[in-house]
């Protein structure tokens, strides 16, 4: 059978089943969650004052195209000159996901919704996540709503939170948006059908890049990596698409990380234990350094975000082509984040990447458990109680959550890889241009730069080195273990 006759979306399902459960992640609900289902319908119920009612905001959501799962909705409204009130509603999932049910028990086991190229495997079910707790256009809906004063130069100068009753005016998605506001593109009917959302989307923009600028003076780091995501035509894998970075995606994220900086410093403030999310200080600074000065670019040997942001936009500008694969390298070299459980006058290191301190996962709570965690937690402090889980309890849940969420990580890369090679594979014998990303003991591989998949290089790879530009022949592919196998052309050449 070749490649033109499989289908590749079943074959990839199989594939994404098979890796679920290789890492001990559940690719079904228990026939318990399943019953529990059958008892759940979304409401809207108002507990006495504690929740206050938010119809006159302009809330609306941006997310990916196909998103179902809305977590989040977003609004601005200016105060003075120099002052914006931002707001943040994130979804009351804890309302219907109750601590210790069937269906809380699948969510606290996978930790995460893993998201592959043939299927997603949400955390809570699709019932759950897309209807009942999902944001959804013009539905009254329960959430935490987290308001922000930010000042002229992107500060953050004063903020609270309360639970709300929430409306959706409009559901928007990422890439219109970005070209409407970038100026490559009509504003989006859903902006233009809502008296007002367009200054509103616009006033979140300006907000939005005055706190991306701040957190970057600061040391955030402007990392770039290449995803590819596989664009099916029926059941046939047509290409592999580059997810980019853009405006609207950054005023989902700049307010986001704002967000959970808020959550966790209301915890602590009210003596609560937390799960923040942490990047330490990197281990393997010291080949960063390496790495700077094989570009000319003096670190000091004492780990600073603030200098490394200067060298990567530096890079950036100088040699756009191999910044994706510069970024791989440094956050390999940064390492990965981790859960860690934290006490109110605790000493977490924070998170190196993003240059800020106090940092709880809290605003994709239908999507990751530590989210969920985060909102139960919040509430017992809204509403003066103690809190449901201690220290002991959240050190053993971050460490789950963190190698739970790694082994999810591993699957998507298992069938992205397995996804690339089938689309390669009626290509075997054809000669490629790439880029080595990887060469050391364990091999050498590549990323093309036509069509962006990664290989490994298993013949003619003597003296090639990370960042040359060589041509390649493409040998084989094992579609099931997700191997893309090349043969060195040409020899390398740097630039």
């Amino acid at each position: 059978m070749n490649t033109h006759e499989k289908n590749h979306r079943a074959i990839l399902k199989s594939i994404a089943h098979r890796a679920m459960l290789e890492r001990d992640l559940l690719p079904d609900f228990s026939n318990e969650a399943l019953a529990e289902l059958e008892q759940h319908k979304p409401a809207i119920t108002l507990d006495g004052d504690t929740v206050r009612v938010n119809q006159q905001v302009l809330w609306a959501s941006i997310d990916n195209d196909d998103s179902r799962d809305l977590d989040q909705l977003t609004a601005a409204e200016a105060m003075s000159e120099d002052r914006t009130r931002i707001l943040v509603a994130v979804a009351d999932v804890d309302s219907f996901v109750h601590d210790g049910s069937a269906i809380d028990e699948h969510a606290r086991h996978n930790t995460t919704s893993v998201y592959t190229a043939a299927e997603i495997f949400p955390m809570l079910p699709e019932k759950v996540s897309t209807d009942i707790t999902s944001l959804n256009f013009n539905e009254d809906r329960l959430a935490i709503v987290i308001e922000m004063e930010i000042g002229a130069d992107g500060s953050l100068q004063n903020s609270s939170i309360y639970r709300a009753r929430v409306n959706n005016h409009a559901k928007l998605a990422y890439n219109s948006v970005a070209a409407w506001l970038e100026g490559k593109g009509a504003m989006p009917k859903e902006v233009a059908d809502v008296e007002g959302l367009a200054e509103n989307i616009q006033l979140q923009d300006r907000v939005a890049q005055k706190m991306k600028k701040l957190r970057h003076v600061h040391g955030a780091l402007s990392l770039e990596t290449i995803e590819a995501k596989p664009v099916f035509d029926g059941d046939q894998i047509r290409a592999l698409e580059v997810e980019e970075k853009n405006r609207a995606k950054e005023i989902i994220a700049d307010f986001m990380i704002a967000a959970n900086g808020v959550t966790a410093r209301y915890l602590s403030a009210h003596k609560f234990p937390s799960i923040r999310r942490v990047v330490r200080i990197p281990k393997r600074w010291e080949r960063i350094v390496e790495i700077a000065a094989e570009n000319k670019f003096g670190l000091p040997s004492i780990p600073n975000s603030k200098a490394l942001e200067e060298f990567l936009i530096q890079q950036k500008a100088a040699d756009p082509l191999r910044f994706p694969d510069l970024s791989l390298a440094v956050i390999k070299l940064l390492g990965s984040g981790e859960y860690v459980a934290e006490l109110p006058d605790g000493n977490v290191p924070g998170h190196f990447g993003l240059a800020v301190k106090d940092y709880a996962h809290s605003t994709a709570p239908n999507r990751r458990y530590p989210d969920l965690l985060t909102q139960r937690l919040l509430k017992a402090a809204l509403a003066g109680k103690p809190a449901p889980y201690s220290k002991d309890d959240l050190d053993a849940l971050a460490v789950h959550c963190t190698e739970a969420e790694d082994a999810a990580k591993k699957v998507e890369r298992h069938v992205a890889k397995s996804a690339a090679a089938l689309l390669l594979e009626a290509r075997i014998g054809e000669q490629f241009d790439a880029i080595v990303t990887g060469a050391s003991v364990k091999g050498t591989w590549v990323r093309l730069l036509k069509v962006p998949a990664e290989g490994k290089v298993v013949k003619g790879f003597e003296g090639v080195d990370v960042g040359d530009r060589i041509h390649v022949q493409l040998l084989d592919v094992d579609v099931e273990r997700g191997y893309i196998d090349f043969k060195k052309i040409s020899s390398s050449k740097h630039g």
